[in-house]
């Protein structure tokens, strides 16, 4: 398995890690067997990045993770977040609370789900508007000092904001929506990233899944798929974007690859400090993922990509209004 390093002389970490974020909620129906034994194949091929947070699956999401990491956990780099809080009463309801004295409580109730004594990589998932960053990285810097968690990451902010909380103790990694229809963090967040020595982690590389071409038809996605709500799958940006993935079918046939490994090749060629967190909860999925390692770009060829797949190229959000409000990229 390939590695890169998060951060400026940062852990070394695999340079594919898994999302399990889809093994819980929000992409239709799952299947817990299923998801173990996506984790095994995983493991088996060298893969030890993990990504969950205490909102997936409000807590559930967790406790798979702490399952899948039983007896191997010393092999494994695990990552998770905190910062949404959910109304049992009404699952689709949001709302950030990430207050100092919110922290500590939050970390805790992860680590007894994930079974486990420290996190390697805590996030902050989203800034909390109420609440100064200094703040809130404050109290996370306190449970590195307590062995609680090893490392310190941000979600969907801006440079401004990165710089603020490298003030207060470093940041190893920032995660951020990246991807061919998803290019927002070039216009500083990339930079930034760099120029602080932050590991830059892209969620979603394959565009929610759109990038595959596995998806034709808003039909092709369960009742209760979150996506059946995301701007980019509905009506005329369905469609548009529709001809975006077929673009990417094409140049992924000329280079003898699969649509999904192109794509999570262009994410890799942006930066040995990128590694990208692709979802699934499939073997499938995941064995073709990982085929993308051995994709190499040419110049010539990442440029003709980016032809195609300029700044700005979707059709659409890629949240709903309110979601969007919390992103600061």
């Amino acid at each position: 398995m390939q590695t890169r390093t998060l951060g400026r002389n940062g852990p070394q970490v695999s340079a594919l890690g898994l999302g399990c974020m889809g093994m819980s909620e929000f992409y239709g129906a799952h299947d817990d067997a299923e998801s173990l034994a996506t984790f095994d194949y995983a493991f088996a091929h060298g893969l030890n990045f993990l990504d969950t947070a205490d909102m997936y699956g409000s807590g559930r999401n967790e406790e798979l993770v702490g399952r899948a990491l039983r007896g191997r956990r010393a092999g494994v780099f695990l990552a998770t977040k905190f910062g949404f809080v959910r109304d049992p009463a009404n699952p689709q309801a949001r709302d950030l609370d990430a207050r100092p004295q919110r922290v500590r409580a939050a970390c805790e109730a992860s680590l007894q789900r994930l079974g486990v004594t420290h996190i390697d990589l805590y996030y902050l998932h989203r800034v909390d508007p109420q609440v100064p960053v200094e703040d809130t990285v404050g109290a996370m810097a306190d449970l590195v000092r307590a062995g609680k968690v090893r490392c310190l990451g941000l979600s969907e902010v801006g440079p401004e904001t990165l710089e603020r909380a490298t003030r207060v103790h470093p940041i190893t990694a920032l995660q951020s929506e990246y991807s061919l229809w998803t290019r927002d963090p070039e216009n500083g967040v990339l930079q930034a990233c760099e120029r602080f020595g932050v590991g830059f982690v892209p969620f979603s590389p394959l565009g929610r899944g759109f990038l595959t071409g596995s998806i034709r038809s808003p039909e092709d996605l369960a009742a209760d798929d979150f996506r059946r709500n995301s701007p980019r799958f509905q009506g005329e940006n369905f469609q548009r974007n529709l001809t975006l993935a077929d673009r990417v079918r094409d140049m992924a046939r000329d280079k003898g690859c699969t649509p999904a490994q192109l794509a999570l090749a262009w994410v890799l060629a942006q930066g040995e400090h990128v590694v990208p967190i692709p979802g699934t909860r499939r073997v499938g999925n995941l064995a073709d993922n990982l085929g993308a390692l051995q994709v190499k770009l040419t110049a010539a060829e990442l440029a003709a990509i980016n032809a195609v797949f300029p700044l700005n190229a979707a059709a659409g959000a890629r949240y709903a209004t309110g979601m969007m409000r919390l992103v600061k990229t």
